[in-house]
């Protein structure tokens, strides 16, 4: 079953690569590669499919209820880049956020907390709907993962 949820991956992520190229548009499965990569890169659980977060982290007793952000960047000289929205009002202890390369390939995994991502986020209006930047989230918090000869960005 892993092998075969890989090798679905690994298509998916050929598919909207080259989808891309030869539309210039992009298809809307980065968050599903997303989580998938987390998952096996990670370590981690996938949630179940209702609930308000992505996946699971488990040591010893202790269970971290994780959301899952993905990020495609295509020209990592253009600034701006922004993540989809947070949900700042569900039950989950950090956010993942995993950037991808042209080719969909996970090249960094950062984590922040759900505290330090309320505070950042404050009474801002994009707070308010749960928007970042990719910088700012990268700014508070932690690089957890990086695929060797990643990508500057």
């Amino acid at each position: 079953m892993v092998y075969e949820l890989d090798r679905l991956m690994g298509e998916a992520r050929r598919l909207a690569a080259e989808y891309r190229r030869a539309t210039g548009r992009t298809l809307p499965i980065s968050a599903e590669i997303a989580i998938a990569d987390v998952i096996r890169l990670l370590g981690l659980e996938a949630a179940p499919a209702d609930a308000p977060y992505d996946a699971v982290r488990r040591s010893g007793n202790a269970v971290e209820k994780l959301q899952v952000k993905g990020r495609v960047v295509f020209d990592s000289k253009r600034g701006g880049h922004r993540l989809g929205q947070l949900r700042l009002g569900e039950d989950w202890q950090a956010t993942l956020l995993v950037l991808m390369d042209e080719d969909y390939e996970p090249y960094k995994i950062y984590q922040a907390s759900h505290a330090a991502l309320n505070k950042a986020l404050g009474d801002k209006p994009s707070g308010k709907r749960g928007s970042i930047s990719i910088a700012r989230f990268r700014a508070i918090g932690d690089k957890v993962w990086e695929r060797p000869e990643a990508p500057a960005a």
